[in-house]
């Protein structure tokens, strides 16, 4: 029907994206200026009415950005750029926050496959302890059923602390969390998925501790295969939605 086409989709916001767009707007009317501090993280949480994990997230974002700074003995500020430079920096994070889930698992791909790689290479003993224990709370939570969704993320990121490349364990905090919100709410990894991640993980810390960085690096790419191939399917079926309405 031709009516149909006055109609928008109607897309529910994140917390993040909330937090995000009311810094922006406290930069856009000048409440907020460049050096200027913002409440802790308890404070913008009982104001927002909402969990510190999200107002974790939104800073994190916004410091990887360079838009916010947290320095020492004085908290977060907002960093030193020109009010025009500001908004157009908090514009790109939204719209990053929009990107479909297709490019954020295969941006995690990229970066995990290399992560494992670099942490075959310079692991030390701390880091297969600390990898190790991860995954010895995976399989925890694996044996009782559980949502494995937050362990499998420590595993990952232990990893990548092994990497020793900050930047990259800093990109994979950026990418993540929008993952994971993905595979909750859609149950990504449910069925018997936990039981053969866990055989795989211990496959990719097994190559780790050998310091056998290409097989690492195969066995990671191998592990995330499942979910590459899930949000092919997905953005696929995304595509055909959107012609079949065009089409209607």
């Amino acid at each position: 029907m031709e009516i149909l086409k006055s109609f928008s989709e109607i897309v529910i916001e994140k917390p993040v994206d909330k937090i995000i767009k009311q810094i922006k707007e406290l930069i856009s009317s000048g409440q907020l200026k460049p050096g200027d501090k913002l409440p802790s993280e308890r404070m913008l949480s009982e104001k927002f009415g909402i969990g510190r994990t999200h107002v974790r997230d939104a800073i994190r974002k916004l410091e990887f950005y360079g838009i916010l700074k947290t320095l020492p003995q004085s908290g977060t500020v907002v960093a030193g750029f020109g009010i025009t430079a500001l908004e157009g920096l908090m514009t790109d994070v939204l719209e990053l926050e929009n990107d479909d889930f297709h490019s954020l698992v295969e941006t995690r791909v990229l970066l995990e496959t290399n992560s494992a790689y670099f942490a075959a290479q310079r692991r030390n003993n701390d880091d297969i302890i600390s990898i190790a224990n991860a995954l010895s709370k995976y399989e925890e939570i694996v044996n009782k059923g559980g949502d494995t969704v937050e362990t499998d993320l420590l595993f990952h990121l232990k990893i990548a602390e092994a990497s020793k490349n900050s930047v990259l364990k800093s990109l994979m905090l950026i990418v993540t969390p929008d993952i994971l919100t993905y595979f909750k709410e859609n149950n990504v990894c449910s069925g018997n998925r936990p039981v053969s991640a866990l055989e795989e993980h211990y496959k990719i810390l097994e190559f780790i501790e050998k310091k056998d960085a290409d097989a690492a690096k195969k066995a990671m790419k191998k592990h995330l295969q499942d979910i590459l191939n899930f949000s092919i399917n997905e953005n696929k079926l995304i595509n055909d939605n959107g012609v079949k309405k065009e089409m209607d």
